[in-house]
């Protein structure tokens, strides 16, 4: 069993970032952990499959999982906090969770605020579109077209510095994302493919066909700068899950795809 609750991480992140100035000394944090026999872990619960709430309200999908199954090893018990793509690492600065497993890529910008792990999933990133909009593989052909993005992610940061004459449509989360375009407020969007086969059978009569090819999209465990001990474990956690075939499992049930061979970092 575990504990829940959700999470608003109302600090700036100038304010966050202060948190990460020097400060009296500490306890390491997966000795914190291992002490009070309790792992918070940051998920997000809006982008399923990587996490959502069931029909019975209860946290589900393959960040979720993944969480358990790393407090089961810890042998600690969890706590899952609800957090937005937007305050991830926020909350980790703030010290409001221990690690985040909630579908983040690693970029070198992000790796100045915190550490991540070796991946421990993988999905492919694209743009999405109507049947009349022929594909390419030309990120040129994207100029001019109207492009719903998740604000913050790591689709957000590709199409800002490689497609700049595409007309970006910001929004705050996901489900807002995909409504836009479902509503015709975009004409195209950005997505990664776990998501888009969770919504094609959430609408079936939408019309979400791949029309250009980003890249594919790692995701990792994030944790505080300098948590070495900690990143060690996660790292050997991730390392014995692969070999032992639980986390391949867990994305060929989630995203219906086999995982393949991830990349190192």
């Amino acid at each position: 069993m575990y504990a829940f609750k959700s999470m608003v991480v109302a600090a700036a992140f100038g304010m966050a970032a202060s948190l990460m100035q020097p400060g009296p000394a500490h306890a390491d944090k997966l000795q914190d952990i291992l002490n009070s026999g309790t792992v918070r872990i940051g998920v997000l619960l809006d982008v399923p499959p990587w996490g959502f709430t069931d029909e019975e309200g209860r946290p589900s999908g393959l960040d979720v999982e993944v969480a358990a199954l790393m407090a089961e090893e810890l042998g600690v018990d969890l706590e899952l906090v609800q957090l937005t793509g937007t305050n991830r690492i926020p909350s980790l600065l703030a010290n409001q969770v221990d690690v985040i497993i909630s579908a983040i890529g690693a970029t070198s910008e992000r790796a100045q605020q915190v550490m991540f792990s070796q991946p421990y999933a993988a999905v492919q990133l694209g743009v999405y579109g109507p049947a009349s909009i022929e594909s390419t593989e030309d990120v040129s052909d994207l100029d001019g077209r109207q492009i719903a993005v998740a604000r913050g992610t790591t689709l957000d940061l590709w199409l800002t510095d490689n497609a700049q004459g595409a007309n970006l449509v910001r929004f705050e989360d996901v489900p807002s994302t995909l409504a836009a375009y479902l509503a015709g407020q975009a004409e195209m969007f950005a997505e990664n493919s776990a998501i888009v086969v969770n919504a094609q059978n959430d609408h079936p009569g939408a019309e979400m066909e791949l029309k250009f090819t980003i890249r594919q999209s790692p995701a990792h465990v994030g944790m505080p700068m300098g948590e070495h001990n900690l990143l060690q474990w996660v790292n050997t956690f991730v390392f014995a899950n692969k070999l032992n075939g639980r986390l391949p499992e867990l994305q060929e049930k989630w995203f219906r795809e086999e995982q393949g061979v991830l990349p190192a970092l």
